[in-house]
């Protein structure tokens, strides 16, 4: 193993302390190995210019270009002077400046003609994009000949790079290390590389940091995908092949019980996508291997209705059955719907319960002391089949009679820890289903819940009604917004009710100031300069205002439960006409009679947010309007995640537009926080064919052996991706 210490080094070793002390706090790079798996973000050629046109705002870049002008120009009566050099590449203009002394260097290095390699955070000045004070590299004609030639055809890589450590000193400290990728363990096993024709690891370094050509850059970033894409699905197969392994208590339908009487009551018939999940959830609860299913559907696509089915099936076949629900306001509103759904079969125990009855309690940690204890008794006696609550469902003190199933309603919020802490409360491990109604891409959810058979429901039940969607350009078209308010006051004339959502509580609430994914793109104009519209605020001024005489109410996250409680029960039984909410409405929440929902800055919002908040309309036979308020200008990208929005109702299809805008890394989101795998080659959406392939060779290799015991060097690659904490995290990430 003393082959692998040699990428495990500390960069401290190798490059000195202030270089690694910047790599590590703003890169996230400790060793060797993980600086040899920076790659470069793309490659530059000379006369090759980079696109000045799209220079983001505010964020630290490298140009290649070449020098238009150059002027010395004084200031405060000729004591000061400033440098100013045009940059160009045929798509834009870039200014660089420079004060005081450090006028002279440049202005002797950069002489018009000439080309050089520019780093620094562009700014906007006289609306013109600039950079100030940049640090740079002359490339060129001033070099020599010699200098000239060895640069001619030459590819320069250019890093992902940050404050204080430009491109080129990462290519320095790169070049420091790159010997060592001769040590790189190779974790492809011999007969798959060879079957692929894959160029081995060593070389796939060499080649994507100091590429001859574009055929290497190609060849080794074939390679890498290959690497990151097989690794994950391998630690993701053994996780699925180690899950089966475990023993279960079967929970199949038991004939005329529970299940059988609340669909007697059913007003409705299943859809055929719902009979059709059914049928696959049925068929692993009856085996005595663990289910591991991901439920992913559309905005009201009756996930719950299926989930609560499964339930009953469990609570028929003698278990118990928890449902971890991630706000109290969606606990309580889950407890509501199931005991509504199931009328008197939630009455068990109780007066008026009917014979196949079970106990339907709530657990939130903001019960009072007696109703909880009443609800602890009801879990660990057994009396209580179903229970539903937050993550107070996990404390230690809670304990069940017989838990065999634990459905958990939107995954992605919450820790793997706590999922742990609940399925570690059977005697047995329990089934799980997790439900998101954040629809994944096929390879999204390949990716990130490889270790889940997938159900997916995308057909929505009858008497769902339309959603119009529209933007309203509050900033270009002032009238749109007030035609806006306008068209909630003729929805609630006509008996219905309306959701106005804002990014923010208000009342100079200590909020950290969270960067917008527009803001970088933007080209900072007033929409940028002003804080987030508040709920408190709108509140006040359309109360006053444009809904002066309706009956207005706010619900956010700082509120205490039991109001918060009290404001959506006055909704859901109508006596609110307008609710002014922050996102805790985003999801789950089931007003049949809300038929609006107006969001004010929606470009603050990210593409699945707004398809969950969009959905939470047109639930019942009316149909919906969703108005998507931004003052962001026409041509800006925010403005086209709008658009994007508003002309679809897929939310498979807003998903994938959604991962195509996002940046590399943040693909795989929060459900891969803490593994180390961050993919930094792999595109999700992208490389679809790459991961379904690596699949399957992944399940192929540890079904013959799921030791690794013929494959250390995969092993190894293994342990460096996932420690055991990390592995535990891809228990059910």
């Amino acid at each position: 193993m003393d082959h692998v210490s040699a990428l495990d080094e500390p960069l401290k070793k190798t490059l000195g302390p202030a270089t690694a002390k910047v790599m590590a706090e703003h890169l996230g790079l400790h060793t060797v190995g993980d600086l040899l798996h920076h790659y470069p973000r793309r490659y530059e050629e000379r006369g090759q210019l980079t696109k000045l046109s799209e220079l983001p705002l505010d964020e630290d870049v490298t140009v290649v270009a070449q020098v238009a002008d150059s002027r010395v120009l004084t200031f405060n009566h000729g004591r000061g002077q400033r440098l100013e050099i045009t940059l160009t590449d045929g798509s834009g203009r870039l200014q660089l400046v420079f004060f005081g002394r450090g006028i002279h260097k440049p202005h002797k290095e950069l002489p018009p003609g000439s080309r050089g390699m520019f780093a620094g955070k562009v700014s906007v000045f006289n609306r013109k994009l600039q950079l100030a004070h940049p640090t740079y590299v002359p490339l060129g004609t001033d070099s020599g000949e010699d200098a000239v030639d060895d640069f001619a055809g030459k590819l320069i890589p250019i890093y992902p790079a940050c404050k204080g450590l430009e491109s080129w000193k990462i290519t320095k400290a790169v070049d420091a290390v790159l010997p060592r990728a001769a040590e790189a363990v190779d974790p492809l096993p011999p007969a798959l590389r060879e079957g692929r024709g894959f160029t081995s690891l060593p070389e796939a370094l060499l080649k994507v940091h100091r590429p001859e050509t574009r055929a290497d850059i190609e060849a080794a970033r074939g390679r890498l995908k290959w690497d990151e894409a097989f690794v994950l699905q391998v630690a993701l197969a053994r996780r699925r092949y180690a899950d089966g392994q475990l023993p279960a208590v079967a929970r199949g339908p038991v004939a005329d019980g529970l299940l059988d009487a609340f669909d007697a009551k059913l007003p409705f018939t299943l859809t055929e996508g719902q009979q059709k999940v059914t049928a696959e959830i049925f068929a692993d609860l009856a085996t005595e291997h663990p289910m591991h299913r991901l439920l992913q559907g559309e905005v009201g696509s009756g996930k719950t209705l299926v989930a609560l089915r499964a339930m009953l099936t469990v609570v028929d076949a003698g278990g118990q059955t928890a449902l971890l629900a991630p706000t109290e306001v969606l606990a309580q509103q889950h407890h509501r719907s199931v005991t509504e759904m199931m009328g008197e079969l939630a009455g068990g125990g109780m007066l008026g319960g009917a014979e196949h009855a079970t106990k339907v309690v709530l657990l939130t940690g903001s019960m009072g002391a007696a109703a909880r204890r009443q609800a602890l008794l009801d879990l660990v006696t057994g009396e209580a089949g179903i229970v539903i609550g937050t993550h107070a469902l996990i404390e230690d003190k809670v304990r069940f009679h017989d838990l065999g199933l634990v459905v958990v309603d939107e995954q992605h919020r919450f820790g793997v820890e706590q999922r742990d802490a609940l399925r570690s409360k059977g005697k047995q491990p329990p089934h799980l289903l997790v439900m998101t109604a954040t629809p994944i891409p096929r390879t999204v959810a390949m990716t990130v819940f490889g270790d889940l058979e997938t159900s997916v429901l995308d057909q929505l039940p009858a008497g769902r009604s339309p959603i119009a969607s529209h933007v309203v350009p509050a900033q270009d078209k002032p009238h749109f917004l007030a035609r806006a308010w306008e068209r909630v006051r003729e929805e609630v004339d006509k008996g219905h009710q309306a959701y106005v959502v804002c990014p923010r509580i208000g009342d100079d609430e200590d909020e950290p100031k969270k960067k917008t994914a527009a803001k970088a793109a933007e080209k900072a104009e007033e929409a940028e300069k002003r804080p987030p519209l508040a709920v408190l605020d709108v509140a006040a001024q359309l109360a006053s205002g444009p809904l002066a005489g309706l009956r207005v109410e706010v619900l956010h996250g700082r509120m205490q439960p039991d109001d918060k409680d009290a404001v959506m029960r006055r909704f859901a039984a109508g006596e609110v006409d307008v609710l002014v909410a922050t996102t805790v409405i985003e999801v789950g929440v089931n007003v049949p009679n809300a038929t609006a929902v107006v969001i004010m800055d929606a470009d603050r919002f990210g593409v699945s947010q707004l398809h969950q908040l969009r959905g939470r309309v047109g639930r019942g036979s009316a149909p919906g309007l969703c108005l998507l308020v931004t003052d962001m200008p026409e041509a800006s990208p925010a403005r086209a995640r709008l658009g994007a929005v508003a002309a679809t109702l897929d939310g498979f299809e807003l998903s994938r537009i959604d991962l195509e805008q996002r940046r590399e890394g943040d693909v795989l989101g929060q459900a891969q926080s803490g593994v180390r795998s961050s993919l930094r080659m792999l595109a999700v959406i992208e490389d679809e064919e790459i991961i379904a392939a690596a699949r399957e060779e992944a399940v192929a290799v540890v079904g013959e052996d799921p030791e690794l015991e013929r494959y250390p060097e995969l092993r190894t690659a293994l342990d460096a991706l996932l420690d055991t904490e990390r592995e535990q995290y891809l228990d059910k990430g």
